[in-house]
């Protein structure tokens, strides 16, 4: 009963969002690709020579991202295991396509009943690891049906989360329930988890994943080959704004056009957060009458009497921070949450982020205690975020070793990742395509 239910809410809920997702597809180029993936769960079958096959689902960028360290440290523990990643996002799809190319990678089914069951028996996976937290019922519902172990890895449960899901306590209880472990990235989240239904002792916490498979080293091959195609000369003064969201370019070019009139040599790198929006960016700096140009149409190092670099690429971000001697991370200034600010700092610049930053408050309050993050409120306190940052050269180093440290000291999540899952992963489940009710 509860199957259809939930498949007549999921049909609803299209219906009412139709007029805004044929608006999406045709504007944007939204929710086009994999439909056969998304609403059947034609999904690449697994490898039968494969002796364990683990089901890895991240959302979007940032979670696809993630999977690497992870999948490195499996692998480590466990050589033959294979991989099938699956995403929701094009964005995250595309990455996970040039990030993984020796893995299997799809779109992951709709939570229809038809389309996860039918995915679960062409990938047969022996165990699901949720990236951070993917409350689809049916997902988790039928792991047990195909005889597959079901996991929540680098757990995150916010307190509107919290709040929402407490209200459906009467259906996220049983999800909760058919976890086989959850790793939580603190302990507000661990005892989050526990209080909507989870079982004490399959909650663990793990730290943060995202604080591994992150490289301090500014001269890795990647970067430099930025730095070159940049344009950039030893005496610049690099500030790199990334993952930028609707609204904030424009307070970002503000803070830029007046700290720029102190720092001649100051060179504002600009990386919105989602690719559909990099023409709407481009036409803002058109406007501008600044001189930039677009990573995109590069083929040369950029004229060093290029001001602007705006970044419109997909999973290169992380190599850029890495010229950064100034970072503002974006998605903080708006209604958002904030985005991942852990890789600047551990490049070792001078942080700032907008007040808004409760997707990652732990870290916001880690590097926060170790003075080693600057929060900025408009355009005016970034201007002269920047300016401190750029003219004050011992400050900003301070700062940026500060950051580096809180890092480095919290290093090691992937690795007690893995150990919490081995009960799961020593053998792989022996009951498959077992039929769903």
């Amino acid at each position: 009963m509860l199957t259809w239910l939930l498949n007549l809410t999921y049909l609803c809920l299209i219906a009412a969002l139709s007029p805004y997702l044929l608006w999406a597809a045709f504007t944007k180029g939204k929710y086009r690709e994999g439909f056969t993936q998304k609403f059947l769960g034609r999904v690449p079958s697994r490898h039968e020579d494969s002796p364990q096959h683990l089901w890895l689902h991240a959302v979007s960028v940032g979670e696809v991202n993630l999977l690497a360290p992870l999948i490195a440290e499996l692998q480590k523990q466990h050589a033959d295991t294979t991989f099938h990643i699956t995403t929701t996002t094009k964005a995250g799809f595309d990455l996970a396509l040039t990030k993984y190319a020796d893995h299997t990678v799809s779109y992951a089914p709709l939570d229809f009943s038809w389309a996860v069951d039918q995915a679960y028996r062409r990938i047969q996976p022996d165990a699901v690891l949720l990236v951070e937290l993917e409350m689809w019922p049916n997902l988790i519902r039928f792991a047990n049906r195909h005889g597959a172990k079901i996991a929540v890895v680098n757990g995150r449960l916010s307190e509107k989360s919290h709040r929402g899901y407490r209200k459906l306590s009467w259906l996220v209880r049983p999800l909760l329930k058919r976890l086989d472990w959850i790793g939580a990235q603190d302990q507000s989240y661990a005892l989050r988890f526990c209080e909507l239904g989870a079982d004490v002792d399959r909650v663990q916490v793990t730290g943060s994943i995202k604080f591994d498979g992150i490289t301090p080293d500014r001269n890795n091959p990647q970067t430099n080959q930025f730095r070159e195609l940049a344009g950039l000369r030893p005496g610049d003064l690099v500030w790199l704004a990334g993952s930028t969201q609707n609204g904030e370019e424009p307070t970002i070019l503000q803070a830029y056009q007046s700290a720029r009139q102190q720092l001649p040599n100051l060179k504002l790198l600009l990386v919105p957060r989602h690719p559909h929006r990099f023409d709407e960016v481009a036409q803002l700096l058109e406007v501008s009458r600044e001189t930039f140009a677009r990573r995109s149409q590069l083929s040369v190092p950029a004229s060093h009497e290029t001001s602007i670099l705006l970044v419109d690429s997909v999973g290169e971000l992380s190599a850029w921070w890495g010229l950064a001697d100034i970072a503002f991370v974006g998605g903080s200034l708006g209604n958002r949450g904030g985005q991942n600010m852990i890789e600047p700092a551990a490049y070792g610049a001078a942080v700032a982020v907008g007040p808004n930053t409760w997707n990652f408050k732990d870290v916001v309050e880690r590097l926060r205690s170790a003075e080693a993050l600057t929060v900025v409120e408009d355009a005016q306190s970034l201007a002269s975020f920047v300016v401190k940052a750029a003219t004050d050269e011992g400050w900003r180093h301070n700062q940026g070793a500060r950051a580096r440290d809180v890092v480095l000291a919290q290093q090691g999540a992937t690795e007690r990742t893995v150990q919490g899952l081995m009960p799961l992963l020593e053998r792989p489940t022996i009951v498959k395509f077992r039929t769903a009710a």
